[in-house]
C-alpha cells in the first residue's frame, strides 16, 4: 500500500446518465460529451457497409471505424482516472450504491447510454485507489431507498418517476436535487455500516447529523409529503 492520504470529509456518489455523477457535497459532474465521435462512427459504419467485402477499402472503413470506437474509449478512460484520483485524494470515505449494471442494460432504451457510462469501471478504479492510499470505500446495498427519502428530515416519500428532478419536502420544506439528495443518503447509509467481531459489514444507527434514517414508514398512493418543482 502506498503512503496513505489524510483528512477531507465523507462523500457519497450517485451516479446517473444524463448527469455522471452527483456528490453529496452539491457538486454535479458531467460526463465528456461523446455526440461528436459518435456522430463519425455513425457515418463511418455507413461508408464500411457500402465497401466490397474483401476489398482493400473496406479495410480502411473497417480500421477507421475501430480507431474511432478507441478514441471513444481513451476519452472515457481518461475521464473516469481523473475523476476517482480527484475522490480518493479529497476524501476519507467514499460510498456508492452496488448498481446491478448487467440487469440495467437489458432495458433497450438504455443499454447504449449506460454501457457508455463506464459505471463498473469507476467503482474498479476507486477500489484499486482506495486500497492504495488508506481510503474507505463502502458500497450500499442496491435496495436502500436513497431516492425516496429527505436527506435533511428522514421523510420518506415514495417512488418516484425519473421525471422528476426537484423535490421540495412537505415536512422540512427543504428543496433538494434530486440526485444530490440520493448522494447524501448515500453517504448516510455508507456511514451507518460498521464491521462485527467476524469482520463482517453490518449496519448500525445513522450517526446523528448525517441527514436521514432510511427506516422510515413508506407512504402509499400518489406520494404525499413532497412537492415537485
Amino acid at each position: 500500500m502506498e503512503q496513505p492520504l489524510t483528512g477531507g470529509e465523507p462523500v457519497g456518489i450517485d451516479l446517473g446518465i444524463t448527469t455522471f455523477a452527483a456528490l453529496s457535497t452539491g457538486a454535479l459532474v458531467a460526463a465528456p460529451d461523446y455526440s461528436g465521435l459518435e456522430r463519425r462512427i455513425a457515418k463511418a459504419q455507413r461508408v464500411l457497409a457500402r465497401r466490397q467485402k474483401g476489398s482493400k477499402r473496406r479495410a480502411r472503413a473497417k480500421c477507421r471505424v475501430a480507431v474511432l470506437h478507441a478514441k471513444i474509449g481513451d476519452t472515457r478512460h481518461d475521464f473516469l482516472h481523473k475523476l476517482s484520483t480527484s475522490l480518493v485524494r479529497e476524501h476519507s470515505m467514499i460510498a456508492l450504491e452496488d448498481l446491478n449494471v448487467s440487469g440495467m442494460v437489458k432495458n433497450h432504451h438504455l443499454a447504449r447510454a449506460i454501457s457508455r457510462q463506464g459505471w463498473r469501471a469507476l467503482r474498479t478504479m476507486l477500489e484499486d485507489k482506495a486500497a492504495r492510499h488508506g481510503r474507505d470505500l463502502r458500497v450500499v446495498d442496491r435496495w436502500e431507498p436513497t431516492s425516496q427519502v429527505c436527506s435533511e428530515c428522514g421523510h420518506r416519500w415514495g417512488k418516484l418517476g425519473l421525471e422528476v428532478r426537484t423535490i421540495r419536502c412537505e415536512r422540512c420544506g427543504v428543496v433538494h436535487d434530486r440526485d444530490v439528495n440520493a448522494a447524501r443518503n448515500i453517504v448516510a447509509a455508507g456511514l451507518a455500516e460498521t464491521q462485527n467481531g467476524r469482520g463482517e459489514r453490518v449496519r448500525r444507527a445513522v450517526p446523528s447529523g448525517t441527514g436521514a434514517t432510511l427506516g422510515e414508514a413508506s407512504t402509499t398512493g400518489a406520494v404525499p409529503g413532497i412537492s415537485v418543482l
